[in-house]
């Protein structure tokens, strides 16, 4: 799931700038189980905006609405109207989210309420771990399903650098060492030869390297009779 974590009040207050009539925009699904843009957040987020510009002495029009999904628009579309007469919509959903509002409804000023950090596990109750670097090229089939480039402060192929100490990485020894895991999976599953295969330089292209990336399936795409 995308994680992410509130902006602080000062940074959106700033972002929203002298607006008069504010849309707070939650998103109903990873922002949400991370606790950062759901209709909570969104609620809570208003209601502070409202108090805020009271104390300034501001008057100041802010509502919410949470969406199931800010990245799709035809769930954007059930609340274009608000969108539209909005001066300026703060989105509390990921950078997706975000992009998403301000490409579908070009005339309107969209700023982010989150900081979106990672791709990312929930290890227990209010905390999550990254575990995915979207790279576009997946390895977890070599590695035990263990990620070297998102789980390796390094993103190593070959093994560890080195410089673990009882299993934790050098960077930081609050990380497990990644390749120290990846043995051990590896190990339990009898699969310890794998690590005897050379793994070559990573090819970057389908990662942020390459530029923007996209996904086409054109079996789900209508053919030229069906538009």
């Amino acid at each position: 799931m995308i994680v992410a974590e509130q902006k602080t009040l000062d940074e959106i207050k700033s972002l929203v700038g002298d607006a008069r009539k504010v849309l707070v925009v939650g998103c109903g699904t990873c922002v949400t189980v991370c606790f950062a843009g759901g209709a909570r957040e969104a609620a809570i987020v208003a209601t502070s905006l409202r108090m805020a510009s009271r104390l300034e002495g501001v008057e100041r029009d802010v509502t919410d609405v949470t969406v199931q999904r800010q990245c799709e628009w035809e769930y954007l579309d059930g609340i274009g109207e608000k969108i539209s007469e909005a001066d300026v919509v703060l989105s509390l959903g990921c950078g997706i989210g975000v992009q998403a509002i301000a490409e579908h409804f070009p005339d309107v000023w969209v700023v982010p309420g989150l900081n979106t950090s990672f791709l990312g596990l929930p290890t227990e109750q209010g905390v999550w771990a990254e575990r995915c670097a979207a790279c576009g090229d997946c390895i977890l089939g070599l590695t035990g399903g263990i990620c070297p480039i998102a789980r390796c402060s390094k993103s190593l192929l070959n093994g560890p650098c080195g410089g673990s100490e009882d299993g934790h990485c050098e960077i930081d020894p609050e990380i497990p060492c990644a390749w120290q895991l990846i043995y051990e999976r590896l190990e339990r599953m009898g699969r310890l030869d794998a690590l005897f295969e050379i793994q070559p330089p990573k090819d970057w292209s389908t990662s942020r390297d390459g530029g923007p990336r996209k996904i086409v399936r054109a079996d789900l795409r209508l053919s030229p009779e069906e538009e």
